[in-house]
């Protein structure tokens, strides 16, 4: 496995790092050639399941290890970054890039962004993108909304944006009654009234409002009312310390936090929508950290650590494509534990025999008629194929 593993590693690569930069080593054709094979997987489920829209949630997730060779994060503890890109119509990662922890999750993801698309198969005729605050670069913002993009138009995006000071400044200036509650939908449907609050923001950032040809964009600001609460020490002035963005208003604390978009929805669904980022695109991080061993890494070597994720990601989107080509229903968003426990476990007796491999179950198993349709489903793949 080492000896395989070790033809992923680019060793010319790694004299290039310099110390104190975020820095990819280009992938050798070993590498490459395993995201070959996850874009023609891909293909095979849109082949057999077509979907017309691709929403892709790009999003960075921190692999954390005690290798000798791995880096900092900006969590404060030594591990790897990758970035991937999460098709969440169809339940699969058409793209990841796997990263050292000192590279920022936004860092040339115009790029990654790119070299996503084209990992998309045929018959698409819609891209969306969600991110959070690491998608907030004017660069991407920019390209996303260009008409001209290949294969694909203008996508639309929904992204977290930073909250500077100007930002605030614009918020302030919204009236109290063009504050809408912000309702969460359970899961019968119904919408029900949160502590948060929406309003549509006048606000044009200065990287983009120099030039009269500049792009516009929508902004939608979200604040919650903070519990009254005593302050800790030295936090009374600026509230330093807190993981989020937080603004005064008549003498009330609010945590604010912001989304820019090119899309014209009703703001109720728009943030609704980008919310869903934070559903099953986390999800799969921790399917692919824990269910599929993608957070136990066999190197010190950065190359062999990328092909075990890349082999990881194939893994992952194999199980996707059992789950929503052949099980079908309730199973599409089952978790490995589940189909260990229902499928994999089934006592049995496996037996070759003239070249046949044989499987032979308990009188009356009530699996025997499940397997005889995995099967037949299975064959018909093969022959649509």
């Amino acid at each position: 496995m080492f000896r395989y593993l070790a033809e992923f590693h680019a060793r010319e690569q790694e004299g290039l790092r310099e110390p104190g930069r975020a820095f990819i080593p280009l992938p050798n054709e070993a590498l490459r050639g395993l995201s070959k094979v996850n874009t023609d997987l891909v293909g095979f489920v849109q082949a057999n399941r077509e979907e017309h829209v691709a929403t892709l949630d790009m999003d960075a997730t921190l692999v954390e290890t005690e290798k000798a060779s791995a880096l900092w994060c900006y969590e404060g503890y030594v591990a790897y970054q990758p970035i991937n890109t999460w098709w969440a119509e169809q339940g699969m990662v058409v793209h990841t890039e796997f990263r050292d922890g000192n590279v920022p999750a936004g860092f040339e993801q115009r790029r990654v962004l790119e070299e996503a698309l084209q990992g998309l198969p045929k018959g698409i005729t819609k891209v969306r993108l969600r991110s959070d605050t690491a998608g907030y670069q004017h660069d991407l913002l920019r390209y996303c909304d260009g008409e001209k993009n290949k294969g694909c138009g203008r996508i639309e995006f929904a992204v977290g944006c930073d909250v500077p000071s100007e930002f605030k400044k614009a918020v302030l200036e919204v009236a109290e009654e063009d504050w809408v509650v912000l309702k969460r939908r359970e899961r019968s449907g119904e919408l029900r009234e949160t502590t948060r609050q929406w309003a549509e923001v006048c606000f044009v950032p200065n990287a983009i409002g120099r030039s009269k040809k500049g792009p516009e964009y929508r902004y939608v600001a979200i604040r919650e009312r903070m519990q009254d609460q005593l302050m800790l020490p030295g936090m009374e002035e600026e509230e330093k310390g807190l993981p989020f963005q937080t603004m005064r208003k008549a003498g009330v604390r609010y945590k604010v936090f912001g989304i820019v978009t090119n899309m014209d929805w009703d703001g109720q669904e728009l943030i609704e929508w980008h919310y869903k980022r934070c559903g099953r695109s986390e999800q799969a991080h921790s399917v692919m950290k824990e269910d599929l061993a993608g957070g136990t890494l066999p190197s010190g070597d950065f190359g062999e650590n990328a092909a075990w994720w890349w082999i990881m990601v194939l893994a992952f989107n194999l199980n996707a494509a059992f789950k929503s080509l052949v099980l079908g229903g309730q199973w599409v968003y089952k978790r490995m534990k589940a189909i260990r426990f229902h499928l994999i476990n089934i006592p049995a007796r496996v037996m070759e025999r003239s070249r046949q491999l044989s499987l032979r179950l308990g009188a009356g198993d009530s699996a025997y008629g499940w397997l005889l349709q995995i099967r037949a489903r299975i064959a018909g793949l093969v022959l649509s194929g």
